[in-house]
């Protein structure tokens, strides 16, 4: 059988894979989701969800730094990875002795595929279809809710120290335009940084948005970036509301709608 990942590249496979190792926490949650568990045999320190994920499998590493040697006791059927999350240099390495499937996502509409992906590969397409249908009619109905709303000028942050915030391409961004903020940094590629002095003079901003993830942003964080812009609302976010694709879009919808 003969796939094709979000890169483009061609994968091959003998079978349907029975164990499955997962290189990115958003897509480990999808595998459960869609009733996978039971395949999952490796998993990152950054598989929190289900919060047992890391009791029940083997854990291999990060995202960023893998144990091969551990990878190579599960003989793994496929490996799954991330062009952000994970490195080219680990995909390359990787490839060389195991198929690896690699996501790319910016967009809701990139998140949909690879759930249609995943239910192609794992012999799971009524599962995965029944997820994207519920994702759409949550999608849906939030832009019908938001739709009236006043646009807000806004600024998320996901680092402090360097001071770092999601700009144009990324999956933050397209969720922002989603909630109609207007993100001050679209215009700006990935994760630019700004200094100090840039925070301390940031004008015209409805909104300051302080992710819990990577960065976990605390009420500490919070009263600091105040200090800094006392006109400026600034707000704690859940992070993986922003951040995971896949099934956490089922639920994000619903969030949004509380920072309305």
């Amino acid at each position: 059988m003969l796939y094709t990942d979000q890169l483009g590249r061609d994968i091959k496979l003998i079978s349907t894979p029975a164990r499955i190792i997962s290189l990115v926490p958003s897509q480990t949650e999808l595998l459960v989701t869609l009733g996978l568990s039971n395949y999952i045999v490796g998993v990152t320190k950054f598989c929190v969800h289900p919060d047992s994920i890391r009791k029940e499998k083997r854990v291999v590493g990060g995202t960023k730094n893998i144990h091969l040697d551990k990878i190579r006791q599960l003989s793994p059927d496929i490996i799954l990875c991330n062009k952000e999350e994970n490195t080219k240099e680990i995909v390359e390495i990787l490839e060389e002795e195991y198929p690896v499937h690699v996501s790319d996502i910016s967009t809701v509409e990139e998140s949909l595929e690879l759930i249609d992906q995943y239910g192609e590969i794992f012999n799971k397409t009524n599962d995965a279809a029944t997820l994207i249908s519920e994702i759409r009619s949550e999608l849906k109905s939030f832009s019908e809710f938001i739709k009236d709303k006043p646009q807000k000028r806004v600024t998320y942050f996901i680092w402090r120290k360097p001071w770092m915030v999601a700009g144009k391409g990324t999956f933050i961004h397209h969720l922002l335009e989603l909630n109609g903020f207007i993100n001050m940094f679209g215009v700006q590629d990935r994760y630019p940084e700004i200094s100090e002095e840039q925070l301390s003079k940031l004008k015209d901003i409805d909104l300051i948005l302080l992710s819990s993830e990577p960065f976990p942003f605390s009420e500490e964080h919070k009263n600091e970036v105040a200090k800094m812009l006392p006109d400026t609302k600034v707000i704690l976010v859940d992070g993986e509301y922003f951040s995971w694709y896949g099934s956490r879009l089922a639920q994000a919808f619903t969030y949004f709608r509380t920072l309305h």
